[in-house]
Formats: C-alpha cells, structure tokens, sequence
C-alpha cells in the first residue's frame, strides 16, 4: 500500500521536470487517477496520499464502488465508452466530467437525463486522432460540427476535448495525435463559440504522458504507473467495439 503513495510522488515528479522542460506550470496539470480494476482499498491509499481525481471505464465498476467511496472528499469523472442507455448513472454516482462525448445520440440522452434532473454536467469531446477502427471517437474532420451541435445543448457545459493516443512506444507515432488535438482546440477556440470552453486537454497515459504535456495536455489519466500492472493492456480495457 506504501508503494501507491511512492508511485504518486514518482508520477508528480516526473510532471514536474516535464512542465520546467516546456515551460508550464505544473498546477496546469491534473493527475486522473484511473482506477479500472483498482479495488476501493488502494483507491483510498490514493486519496490519503492527497490525491483525489479518480475515474472510471465502466459503469458496473462506477456502480460497485460508490459506497465505499463517497464518504471520502473527491471528484469523479468517467472515461470509459458511454452506452446511451446508461447515462442515468452518471450523475447517480456523483460523476462530475464525461470524457468520452463522442456522438449526437449520446449527447442528447444527457441532455435529456440532465434536464429531467434539473442538473447540468461538464463534457469532454472525445476524438479519434489516430484513425483506428478499434477506438471509439468523433473524426477529427468532424469534431467542430459536432461541439457546435452539442453547444446549443444547455444542460452540457463542454469544456476541451479527450483523446486517447495510438498504442505504440515510438514517440513518433504517439505525439502526432496529441498535437491534432491540440490544433483541434486552437480551431474550436477561433470559432468562438457560445456556451463553449476549451479549457482541458485530456490526453496521455502510463505509457506516453510526457510526450502529451509537452504538447498541452491538461489532464493526464495514469493508473498503472501509480497502481501496479493490470491483468490486460490498456488497449484491452479502452476497446469495446
């Protein structure tokens, strides 16, 4: 349990030298704990170590955690790919941020549930950067249309956009599709847009965090650096289709 604390200090290290190699701020930055698989005993470990952003892929792990977890101060957020049918546990489990709005079907689901609620809820576009069939997304192509129609939806507050980079250890296949992200966000921020903010950045994992702060990331969602290694690959958990 000790070594969660010790891996956090690691991670937050390694943001540190990352932002002063780029010239960032590290408090621009927020370390998503992402705890699929995670049991709620080590999630705790985490939040007792000052940490507290967590987020899941499922909606049967968000469900099965809940208790445990709400009597301790944090903020949840949900990554993981959305069925339409399901949006009613989102603000049932006190998630804050869906990162995955990838589709209208979807969006309007959410604005309905949220409108039924009386709520509203942040959303992050989520986008396709390195066009694998596998992974859920909007088409970069397509991603300005898409947050335009989900503006005039009053109960979404968008603010960035979600990306999850090709699963590869070369630099040079990885850092292309943080860098469309980025330049997605700089043409959604020309638009100017109502109702709109480009305010997050949600990109990089474990493996290629680094790479995506230097390219603007602002939210890296780390879970086996911190964690320890799953029983499958990232790609196993993120890959529903």
């Amino acid at each position: 349990m000790n070594t969660i604390a010790q891996n956090l200090n690691t991670i937050q290290d390694r943001i540190n030298k990352t932002c002063t190699t780029h010239g960032r701020n590290p408090d621009e930055v927020k370390l998503l704990l992402a705890t699929k698989t995670v049991d709620t005993k080590r999630i705790i470990k985490a939040f007792e170590a000052g940490y507290n952003l967590i987020a899941e892929n499922k909606i049967q792990e968000l469900r099965k955690k809940f208790k445990a977890l709400q009597s301790f101060p944090h903020e949840n957020h949900f990554i993981g790919h959305l069925q339409s049918n399901k949006v009613k546990f989102l603000s049932r489990n006190n998630v804050q941020c869906l990162h995955s709005l990838d589709r209208k079907r979807l969006a309007k689901r959410l604005q309905n549930r949220m409108t039924f609620e009386k709520k509203s809820m942040d959303v992050l576009i989520q986008v396709n950067t390195s066009a694998e069939k596998s992974k859920f997304g909007i088409n970069p192509e397509d991603t300005l249309e898409f947050v335009k129609y989900v503006a005039t939806l009053d109960r979404l507050n968008i603010k960035g956009l979600m990306t999850i980079g090709l699963f590869s250890s070369k630099k040079e296949k990885v850092v292309p599709c943080f860098k469309k992200l980025r330049n997605l966000k700089d043409e959604i921020e020309a638009a100017q847009i109502k109702n709109v903010e480009m305010k997050e950045l949600s990109m990089g994992m474990s493996n290629d965090f680094e790479w995506a702060i230097a390219e603007g990331a602002t939210i890296i969602r780390v879970g086996t650096s911190v964690f320890g290694e799953r029983p499958y690959p990232d790609s196993y958990y993120w890959n529903e289709g």
